[in-house]
């Protein structure tokens, strides 16, 4: 990160070198803009240089000049495009996170002034709830940002959505034969159908596909701290993902297209290989970056493909209410998406009344044929 005379600025850097090992890349992405746009308010205000002498009124003014556009700290009318609480609370998230760890290391003692209010209340968590460490208050920032107590379910596909985009990716022809790019088919489908986070497919290497050969086939999702795009699994959190047979038939096609590409440009691939790669522009066999994957998203929406803002991630969240709402159990699900706990899984999507609403407007029933049933029917235990 820089400032804007271009000089490194050294103690969001420190913080963030100390974190790249720990957080995937998009949480570090998240953090230094964070941060960048903190800096960019001190150099208006020609704070810079007590930057580890604030308090609570510049923190409050930060969040202020943000929701006022970045130009100015108080204004009568709040801008019509202002940013989401949501985005706020990240903003002040990635702050404190900062000057914490600032805390720890170099004493700097902004975060006991910006963390000294008393811990929100807690609500009720069970009978045994006081044995979890977890349950222990801690103190909470004195500045917060203000939203509505109703927080609205993640945004979702429909079965024809999906659908739509994975045949955007490529489509069966006559004879077996497939037009258009089955990589990113594969991709697509890949996230619709296992609920892995885009981070955790594009580390995966061809022998985490691991096909069924008579029994269930399955995905291993394997921390790696070596992956060339800087893909990362979120906490280093190993699992086993069970999928159906329509996708291990279509990772074959995919493998003898991969193949039959290697050995054309007169490169090696093994099991070891990353298994979403560059097939058409250098270099070639590269891993496939995220990038590339936000290119892609951001084409297809050009054509009309899915909703208007849709991101890779909805297909998680789709993932996720479909399983519930065709009667997974709740601790199952969040095993298969990975979460440390599963109160994170009935936080997002288990609210009863959300979830039969959402229910009646996908229409998704264990019976269901073509995407609806790619999101349900898949084997969850072998």
């Amino acid at each position: 990160m820089v400032d804007e005379k271009y000089r490194t600025v050294a103690p969001v850097e420190e913080w963030l070198e100390a974190h790249r090992l720990l957080w995937s890349p998009n949480t570090v992405r998240g953090y230094a803009t964070s941060l960048a746009q903190w800096w960019t308010f001190l150099e208006q205000r020609e704070e810079t240089a007590a930057w580890s002498d604030v308090g609570v009124p510049a923190v409050a003014g930060f969040l202020s000049w943000l929701r006022n556009g970045r130009t100015v700290e108080h204004a009568l009318v709040v801008p019509e495009h202002a940013p989401a609480p949501e985005t706020l609370e990240a903003r002040l998230a990635a702050l404190i996170s900062f000057y914490r760890w600032q805390g720890a290391v170099f004493s700097v003692p902004v975060a006991g002034r910006l963390m000294r209010g008393a811990p929100r209340r807690a609500p009720a968590r069970g009978l045994l709830a006081h044995l979890d460490a977890r349950s222990a208050p801690g103190p909470s920032s004195l500045v917060r940002v203000r939203r509505h107590r109703h927080r609205g379910r993640p945004p979702l596909l429909l079965p024809s959505e999906i659908q739509a985009v994975l045949d955007g990716c490529a489509r069966p022809e006559a004879g077996g034969e497939w037009a258009g790019n089955l990589r990113d088919r594969l991709l697509f489908a890949l996230l619709a159908e296992t609920g892995m986070r885009l981070g955790e497919v594009l580390g995966l290497r061809i022998r985490d596909f691991v096909m069924g050969r008579g029994s269930t086939p399955y995905v291993e999702v394997v921390p790696r701290e070596d992956n060339a795009n800087g893909a990362r699994v979120k906490m280093m959190r190993p699992r086993r993902v069970y999928v159906g047979v329509d996708l291990e038939r279509l990772l074959a096609d995919y493998l003898v297209h991969l193949a039959v590409r290697a050995a054309g440009a007169g490169l090696e691939i093994s099991s070891d290989s990353p298994l979403l790669v560059n097939l058409d522009r250098p270099p070639l066999l590269a891993a496939l970056k995220e990038g590339t994957v936000r290119d892609k998203t951001a084409a297809l929406r050009k054509k009309g493909i899915g909703p208007a803002s849709w991101t890779p991630h909805w297909f998680r969240h789709t993932h996720a209410t479909a399983l519930l709402l065709a009667g997974t159990p709740e601790w199952v699900v969040s095993r298969r998406l990975g979460h440390a706990h599963v109160q994170t899984t009935l936080d997002l999507y288990g609210n009863p009344q959300e979830l039969h609403q959402t229910g009646e407007k996908l229409q998704v029933t264990r019976s269901g044929q073509g995407p609806a049933r790619t999101l349900t029917s898949c084997n969850l235990a072998a």
